[in-house]
C-alpha cells in the first residue's frame, strides 16, 4: 500500500526524524486532532501536532524509526514500528511500539495514539 495515507504518515515521520523538517508531519493531522502516548496523562491528550512532536523530538540526540508493518482499513491506519537512536542524555535506546491512527472525511489523522513500553526510557543503572 505505498500509497495509502499511513504510509504518507510514515514517511513524514521519518523525515521529521532525520531532518526535522515537521512540514509534512503537520500537514497530516485534522485541526484540533488527539494526539496522545503513554507517558501522559490519560486524559490530557493534546490537539497541538506542534507541540506534541516537539515534545517527543526533544528526548533525542537522535532517533530513527522503522516501520515493520503499515496497514489500514476504512478510516483506520496501524503502524508497527521500531525506534533506535539516542536519548538527549547520552544513553542509546532501542524500543518498539505500535502506532494507531484514525483519519476523519478530509483524509487527515483526527486521532493519533501510541503505545510502547516506557521502561526502555528509564536509566538501568539509576
Amino acid at each position: 500500500m505505498p500509497d495509502s495515507r499511513s504510509q504518507r504518515f510514515a514517511d513524514a515521520l521519518s523525515t521529521f526524524e532525520t531532518s526535522g523538517d515537521d512540514a509534512d508531519l503537520f500537514v497530516q493531522f485534522a485541526d484540533g486532532a488527539e494526539l496522545s502516548r503513554p507517558e501522559a496523562d490519560r486524559s490530557d491528550t493534546e490537539s497541538d501536532p506542534s507541540s506534541f512532536w516537539s515534545a517527543y523530538r526533544k528526548q533525542f540526540d537522535g532517533i530513527e524509526t522503522s516501520f515493520s508493518a503499515v496497514d489500514e482499513a476504512g478510516d483506520r491506519g496501524i503502524l508497527e514500528w521500531t525506534s533506535t537512536g539516542k536519548l538527549s542524555t547520552g544513553r542509546d535506546i532501542d524500543y518498539r511500539g505500535v502506532s494507531l491512527l484514525t483519519f476523519g472525511d478530509d483524509d487527515k489523522v483526527s486521532r493519533f495514539a501510541t503505545y510502547y513500553d516506557t521502561a526502555a526510557f528509564i536509566d538501568p543503572t539509576s
